[in-house]
């Protein structure tokens, strides 16, 4: 057994992965449209059955069975209360007043005088402008209800996740536990965290909150941790030698030297917060992720865009308030105590106005309608670009379906399902090694036995295809940025400014271009992706050694022998992991497309929320989805590592 074992693990990948692909590809013309595994929309298998009836079993069981009478209804209960007293000061009438306590005006000076606090000025008339936006709008109380949760999300995740990562990053112990379940919590795409959660805590607030915290929880655990263990050791070694306690090295030396990463993992948290809070809206989290998934159901592009653009003037907001607030924390600015004084006094002026006058408290309904004329402009320009581009977009669509899309999805679902099974298996054993096999042996079974299998093959055809293109846009702009300082300056800011923004924005402008299609989904995903891919094959190649380049260049290479020949093969374990992220954030996206059209296990998710019989449905295919994360992430990561064992 060790013999072929060890025999298995010497295969060649470049000619194992070819005969894997040939002899898939004969059987499959000989078996195709056999076991198949294909189930209609409505059809439920006996494992979706069951599982409806454990959601019956929980419903019925709320208020009897005591882990739901002492445990889960009282978290439910004291969220929903911390949400509730968030919203009755900034969005929702109190109980005993018409309005919030705190109205518009004091929002936003509240919030541009803290903007002004962390940052300069700048960052505080950004804030003050972007909170007026949302007003001019029409989504005030929306954009306020997305604030409310996502501060409620926040405070409760720097509450947990700021000592666990201070913890972790003292103690390798605690590290070397909490890091594999920080990668797995990662790569599971957003949307699966809600199936389960509304299944013991209802739909609501309460289940938002808690998906949005177990989403957002991994950066501040993660990046803090990092922050710690990167202070430089002899400075805590000289404190230790002058008789310091660990308390005191961790309060004095370890955290004020480690701030500027902690803020950064904070940020991080907020960006995770706000996007998840976002697509939280299909379990009824309030907010402006309602108007965007109604008006994408309903394809109303221009009330998308607008209620899109809110979320992503938040997102810049929060992201560059939290940004300053880094940068501050290394270089502490003096001279700025009148200014901050006067703006507190002010804002005092603003909160005591709008809690007691109408037109402090509510928005004013004769500002300007800026909301209806950027529906409007939308609109229009939907219109024409579906009258006069419908022949561009409609080739690009079919290059794309019919090039690429609808091949490998005939291969991946239209054959039997065993046979597709054995050949995935395969080919992760030859690229990633025995574990990488046996992982995708164990997730491909379960995803059959789930029912959910013909859908998952079409999603994962989807998330193939637009992993392709994006590491086809990540090696070319990624060399370039490579190569060119310049362009690197010109570029990086825009995919720092793309990472901001939350998913459920990247369908709106491609909804207006192709429709409700697989190809929103699928395109959306590419550029939701691309932005991570991208920079890490630009690390990966700048990361080549300079000599390697000087040699090749003084033995009269080309350029482009010099990339294909040098930086590209010298940077492979850089590409793998590119490859890695592109699998992880694409899967997201596709998943999310199921909204407009892409269909597949993103449908099955969205079906389950709205209709209680296929509940069961839904949670198996959110299940499927995050088996589909494990088996894609666990390969490509074991390829990854290969690659670097084989290069090194």
């Amino acid at each position: 057994m060790s013999v072929a074992r060890r025999r298995l693990a010497h295969l060649d990948p470049r000619w194992g992965v070819p005969v894997v692909l040939a002899v898939w590809l004969l059987l499959w013309v000989l078996l195709r449209g056999h076991a198949t595994l294909a189930l209609d929309t409505a059809s439920l298998t006996s494992v979706h059955l069951r599982l409806n009836e454990l959601n019956d079993a929980i419903g019925a069981s709320r208020n009897s069975n005591p882990v739901f009478v002492y445990f889960l209804n009282d978290i439910r209960a004291a969220i929903d209360a911390f949400v509730t007293f968030i919203q009755h000061l900034i969005s929702r009438p109190s109980a005993d007043r018409p309005v919030p306590q705190i109205g518009w005006l004091g929002v936003v000076a509240i919030a541009t005088t803290l903007a002004y606090g962390f940052g300069n000025w700048r960052v505080a008339m950004l804030t003050a402008a972007g909170f007026v936006l949302f007003g001019l709008q029409g989504l005030w109380q929306e954009s306020m209800d997305t604030l409310a949760l996502t501060l409620a999300t926040v405070l409760l995740t720097v509450l947990f996740g700021l000592p666990l990562g201070v913890w972790a990053g003292v103690n390798r112990r605690v590290d070397a536990v909490v890091t594999p379940v920080l990668d797995f919590m990662q790569t599971m795409p957003s949307y699966v965290y809600l199936a389960p959660l509304a299944l013991f805590f209802l739909i609501g607030p309460a289940s938002a909150v808690i998906a949005t915290f177990i989403y957002a929880i991994p950066p501040i655990i993660r990046i803090t941790a990092h922050g710690i263990r990167d202070v430089d050791e002899s400075t805590v070694e000289a404190a230790r030698a002058m008789g310091s306690t660990r308390w005191q090295i961790l309060t004095r030396v370890q955290l004020p030297m480690a701030k500027r990463t902690i803020v950064v993992g904070l940020n991080q948290t907020i960006m995770a917060a706000l996007s998840m809070v976002t697509i939280a809206a299909l379990i009824a989290a309030p907010g402006v992720g309602q108007t965007i998934i109604r008006a994408l159901t309903t394809l109303k592009v221009g009330v998308a865009f607008n209620a899109g653009l809110a979320i992503v003037v938040m997102a810049i907001v929060l992201d560059r308030t939290t940004t300053a607030a880094s940068q501050r924390a290394r270089t502490h600015r003096t001279g700025r105590r009148l200014a901050v004084l006067a703006l507190t006094v002010g804002t005092v002026v603003c909160v005591y106005l709008s809690h007691t006058y109408v037109w402090a408290a509510t928005f004013p309904g004769t500002a300007p309608d800026l909301g209806g004329s950027i529906i409007s402009a939308v609109d229009s320009a939907t219109n024409w670009v579906q009258l006069h581009l419908a022949g561009v977009t409609g080739a690009f669509k079919d290059v794309i379906s019919y090039g690429l899309l609808n091949p490998l999805q005939a291969v991946l679902a239209e054959g039997p399902w065993y046979l597709t099974g054995s050949a995935m298996v395969l080919l992760s054993l030859l690229l990633g090694g025995r574990v990488a096999g046996l992982v995708t042996a164990g997730c491909a079974g379960l995803i059959a036995a789930l029912g959910v299998w013909y859908d998952a093959m079409f999603t994962l055809a989807a998330t193939l295809v637009a992993t392709v293109i994006v590491m086809a846009l990540g090696v070319v702009v990624g060399v370039w940025m490579a190569r060119s300082a310049a362009a690197d300056r010109v570029i990086r800011p825009v995919l720092d400014a793309g990472q901001t923004m939350p998913a459920f924005v990247y369908l709106v402008p491609f909804l207006g271009l192709f429709g409700a299609s697989r190809l929103t989904a699928i395109t959306a995903a590419v550029v939701y992706a691309a932005p991570a891919a991208i920079k890490l094959v630009a690390d990966a190649v700048r990361g080549v050694p300079h000599a390697a380049v000087e040699a090749a260049t003084a033995s009269g290479s080309t350029t482009w022998q010099i990339i294909t020949k040098v930086q590209l093969p010298m940077a492979r374990r850089g590409l793998a992991l590119a490859a890695n992220q592109g699998i992880i954030y694409v899967l997201s996206m596709v998943v999310v497309g199921g909204l407009v059209g892409a269909g597949a296990l993103g449908y099955d998710v969205v079906a389950g929320f709205a209709q209680i019989s296929q509940f069961g449905k839904g949670l198996a295919a959110g299940a499927a989805i995050v088996l589909l994360g494990v088996l894609l992430d666990r390969t490509a990561r074991a390829a990854a590592n290969r690659t670097g064992r084989a290069h090194h």
